[in-house]
Order: structure tokens, then C-alpha cells, then sequence
């Protein structure tokens, strides 16, 4: 029987330059959280699995736990996250995802406010997500590596709430980093794309 080599699960490019987000995200954090942090999910998940990445990252939400559950998710959302954002991102949706929102949370400004108030009730580490289930949009907060996937849910909008997303840029001012994600770096395109 040949020997079949496994590729190993790589650490994905950024969508943008490291310096790209500035002066909202600085390239420290990024050299930080994509390439420190985000690359360590990686590599644990690499010695977890063997180096075998046959099976998706989303397979592994949905099977696994522990280690190997924290470090797939961790995987998985921070590349989920860098895609939320853009250079001159942030304002307001439009189109059919805007009409979503009205719908389902009465309207933009609405929605905005139960976001962050989900993204800081979310106590220590952390996400915030919009997500669609049953074609309806709600928002959720899942703690350190939760993906709200294993709810049955499909994301489409996240925003970490590790203290290392923030920290460097923001100090501990969770609330200033949030006001910042929405106005300047949402990448809306990129959440309509996930509607389903």
C-alpha cells in the first residue's frame, strides 16, 4: 500500500496588509494575535491531530472536545475574524442584510447596541456573533473557544474579545475597541456573503 502523506492544517494569510487596519488595529497586534496567537492554535492543533488535517475544521467543532475542540474552534474563529474586518470598513449594511436587521432587531441602531452589550457581558475571553438560524438573525456570546456552530447556528459576523485582540491598541477599554470595530473595520460585504 503507498504511503499517503497528510498535509498538515496551515496558518492562513491575513485578507489585508499588517498595516492595513491602522491606526485602528496596529500592525503590533497583529504581529501579536495572527502571528503569535493564532499561530499556536495551529501548531497545537498540528501535534493534536498527528499533523493530519483530512478532516475540516468544521468537522473537528462538531466531533471533538478539549483540546482538540479549543484549539480547531480557536482555528477556525480567528480566521472567521480577520475576514469581518476591511481597510475603511465599518458604517452601516445594506441591502438584504439590511433589511434582516430591521427586521429582526427593529432596526440598525438597535442591533448595534445588543451586539456590544453581548460582546461586553461576555465575561473575560471571548466572542461576540451575529448568527442566522431558521432564517432568523440573532446574536450570541460564547466563551473562550465556543463557536456557535455546535448551537446549530450560522455565523456570519464575529468580533474577539480576547484581551490579546484589544490590548496593545486599546488598553483595557473593551468598549472603545467595539465603537471602533463598527465605525471603521466591519467588512459588511463579507457578512452579507454568509447570509443564507
Amino acid at each position: 500500500m503507498p504511503y499517503i502523506e497528510h498535509m498538515t492544517y496551515e496558518l492562513p494569510e491575513l485578507p489585508f496588509g499588517k498595516q492595513d487596519l491602522e491606526p485602528h488595529i496596529s500592525a503590533e497586534t497583529l504581529d501579536y494575535h495572527h502571528g503569535k496567537h493564532h499561530a499556536a492554535y495551529v501548531a497545537n492543533l498540528n501535534k493534536l491531530t498527528d499533523g493530519d488535517s483530512s478532516k475540516s475544521l468544521e468537522a473537528l467543532i462538531a466531533e471533538s472536545s478539549g483540546g482538540l475542540f479549543n484549539n480547531a474552534a480557536q482555528v477556525w474563529n480567528h480566521t472567521f475574524y480577520w475576514s469581518c474586518m476591511k481597510p475603511g470598513g465599518g458604517g452601516a449594511p445594506e441591502g438584504d442584510l439590511a433589511a434582516r436587521i430591521d427586521a429582526d432587531f427593529g432596526s440598525f441602531a438597535e442591533f448595534i447596541t445588543a451586539f456590544k452589550a453581548a460582546a461586553m457581558g461576555q465575561f473575560g475571553s471571548g466572542w461576540a456573533w451575529l448568527v442566522e438560524k431558521d432564517s432568523k438573525l440573532s446574536i450570541v456570546a460564547t466563551g473562550n473557544a465556543g463557536n456557535p456552530m455546535t448551537d446549530g447556528y450560522k455565523p456570519l459576523l464575529t468580533v474577539d474579545v480576547w484581551e490579546h485582540a484589544y490590548y496593545v491598541d486599546f488598553r483595557n477599554a473593551r468598549p472603545g475597541y467595539l465603537n471602533t470595530f463598527f465605525e471603521s473595520l466591519v467588512n459588511w460585504a463579507f457578512v452579507s456573503q454568509n447570509l443564507g
